[in-house]
């Protein structure tokens, strides 16, 4: 296999699709999703899910990227069945703490409170699962984004899994060909993985997540534009290349980091893009495809708002078969029912 590497790339290429089109069949037997779920049991849940993210993204437009990264770590990590809200008990190992999670998320206290408001409404009706991709969805709006209908009817899950949160998610310094097999593996494809990435138009990044890329091929990647030599320069400030400072955090998109926009595949076009996993897909040679779809929604807001809504569906899609047979609504999404 070493003598031939990319043989064995295009094998485990094809073992991930032939993976995917063996979940899909699985998971079609699932019961589906609807619009109208909740419609005699909670008819609310939107309009309560709704006011409180409107509370939440109003005191800080920061707390939109924190939801919005919340759900698709859950929905990477077993479908999108409420696992990553759960929190270590005697006898179960959540999410939280995997390398991939135990610095890059918050907003759960946020959810709780949606929870609680969900619970005094319709008690042990709406799944914290359903909860969590209402409230992505609101919080994309919230600061600019697109609007798309949100079919509901998940369960919660009594499991996690540690070890699925460590490998399944994508890492900021990960390789082009890597992260597009990670997207696979979710049935989600190249389309869906730039876009999905878009948005990062909202997001934060930790000192650690990027201290490899500034110090690395940064300015290869920008050139010798003054503007991003000073961009870099404060970048550097902001975390020393040895030291402390591993927490310090900086906007994904230095221009307009509070507004959900295309202005994300404008750094990268410039080579500007603040993690290495966000960079390779305009420079990496891997990135053919990636590089075309990066142009496109840079040129083309519109197109990106509309393949953002429909792999946000995609992604909110992905199920977890178990948690329809043996899950549960929990009263608190932090812990399983007793």
């Amino acid at each position: 296999m070493a003598g031939y590497p990319f043989l064995s790339r295009q094998c485990f290429f094809m073992i991930l699709i032939c993976f995917s089109i063996f979940s899909s069949v699985i998971l079609a037997s699932d019961p589906p999703l609807t619009l109208d779920y909740y419609e005699s049991t909670c008819p609310t849940v939107f309009e309560i899910v709704k006011k409180e993210m409107e509370c939440q993204v109003l005191s800080d437009p920061r707390n939109a990227a924190l939801v919005l990264r919340l759900h698709f770590h859950d929905c990477f990590v077993q479908g999108c069945d409420g696992s990553v809200l759960l929190d270590d008990t005697i006898d179960l190992q959540g999410e939280k703490k995997a390398s991939t999670n135990a610095h890059s998320l918050k907003g759960f206290r946020i959810v709780d409170r949606i929870k609680n408001k969900l619970e005094s409404e319709c008690p042990g009706i709406v799944s914290c699962a359903d909860l969590l991709t209402i409230a992505a969805r609101d919080a994309v709006i919230l600061v600019g984004g697109p609007y798309w209908d949100v079919p509901v009817g998940r369960k919660d899950s009594k499991t996690a899994s540690y070890e699925l949160a460590r490998d399944n998610l994508p890492t900021a310094n990960e390789g082009l060909l890597s992260i597009i097999a990670k997207f696979l593996y979710q049935g989600l494809s190249v389309t869906d993985m730039v876009a999905l990435s878009g948005a990062h138009t909202i997001g934060m990044a930790r000192c650690e997540s990027f201290r490899g890329r500034i110090y690395g091929d940064f300015q290869a990647t920008s050139g010798m534009n003054p503007l991003s030599q000073s961009y870099l320069s404060d970048l550097k400030s902001i975390c020393p290349a040895i030291g402390s400072g591993d927490n310090n955090v900086t906007a994904m998109d230095n221009v307009t980091p509070n507004l959900f926009d295309n202005s994300f595949y404008h750094t990268l076009l410039r080579g500007e893009g603040l993690l290495n996993s966000d960079q390779e897909m305009y420079s990496s040679v891997f990135g053919i495809e990636t590089k075309k779809l990066v142009q496109k929604y840079a040129e083309d807001p519109i197109a990106f708002f509309k393949q953002f809504s429909d792999s946000m569906v995609k992604l909110g899609n992905i199920t977890n078969s178990d948690s329809f047979v043996n899950g549960e609504v929990r009263k608190n999404c932090r812990f399983v029912n007793a």
